[in-house]
């Protein structure tokens, strides 16, 4: 099914920056009811909020959003005999829960890392992948780890608000943020920065292409025991559901791992 981007715009409910948005400001056919009790905000569809772009999980192919992510919402959907509908917002928004509680979105999926401090604001599903972190080097750097970068006072970049910029601070680093994944790339390409920290299917992503791949050398794999999830409105307990359901069949079934294999690359070690 097509799965366009629609940019999430202030509406009359928050016109002032930083004001917490208000129940009702949702816009299409009004809210409905999916299969299995389910409500959702708009009728006949499943609406996601994410942050494009962030390949290999959501990104833009053609006018079509696509990616590991999409896929697996899909799956939601088609439970759920609805359609999947992605708008793109901010990626701060995703830690406070702001679009769900506004009725801009059923859930979010911007491959997010389960954490505590944002599980006070949304309840997440199910883990769904298993992320690293990873540095990120221009080649005339000559830097493979961390340590280097600190040593020779290099200039580190991360992706504003994400864990990666997390764990570059609590190393003792003040990472130059950048508003999108498109945008640290950017920065690493133009000399803004030497070096980056930022999820390794991200980077995997990137090399794939021969320019980044003569251009930039991966660093140090960054292992921190992180876990994506999906996002729901505190207390949303039928579409956690619908969602924790579609991650379980999909692994049990093979879907998943054919997904895995599409978007993402080989399975990990150990796994068929």
């Amino acid at each position: 099914m097509p799965r366009v981007r629609v940019p999430a715009v202030v509406t009359a409910c928050a016109a002032v920056v930083g004001l917490v948005l208000t129940a009702g400001c949702s816009s299409g056919d009004g809210p409905g009811q999916a299969k299995g009790g389910v409500d959702v905000v708009e009728k006949g569809k499943v609406t996601t909020c994410t942050h494009l772009p962030y390949p290999p999980f959501q990104s833009e192919r053609d006018g079509e959003v696509v990616g590991f992510d999409v896929a697996l919402i899909d799956l939601v959907a088609k439970n759920l005999d609805v359609e999947q509908k992605i708008l793109d917002t901010p990626f701060e928004n995703f830690k406070t829960g702001a679009f769900l509680n506004s009725g801009e979105c059923d859930l979010a999926a911007a491959g997010m890392t389960i954490t505590d401090e944002r599980k006070k604001n949304v309840d997440f599903s199910v883990p769904y992948f298993d992320a690293t972190q990873a540095l990120l080097t221009t080649k005339k750097s000559g830097v493979t780890a961390l340590a280097d970068v600190k040593s020779k006072k290099l200039r580190l970049g991360a992706q504003a608000e994400t864990t990666g910029e997390s764990y570059a601070t609590g190393q003792g680093f003040d990472p130059v943020s950048f508003e999108s994944s498109d945008a640290v790339l950017n920065g690493l390409r133009t000399g803004q920065v030497d070096a980056v920290v930022i999820d390794y299917p991200v980077v995997q992503g990137w090399l794939k292409d021969k320019a980044n791949a003569d251009a930039f050398a991966l660093g140090q794999n960054i292992e921190t025991g992180e876990q994506y999830g999906f996002s729901v409105k505190k207390g949303n307990t039928e579409l956690k559901a619908a969602i924790d359901k579609a991650i379980t069949d999909a692994r049990a079934d093979g879907t998943y791992d054919a997904l895995y294999q599409q978007w993402i690359g080989p399975l990990p070690t150990g796994r068929s």
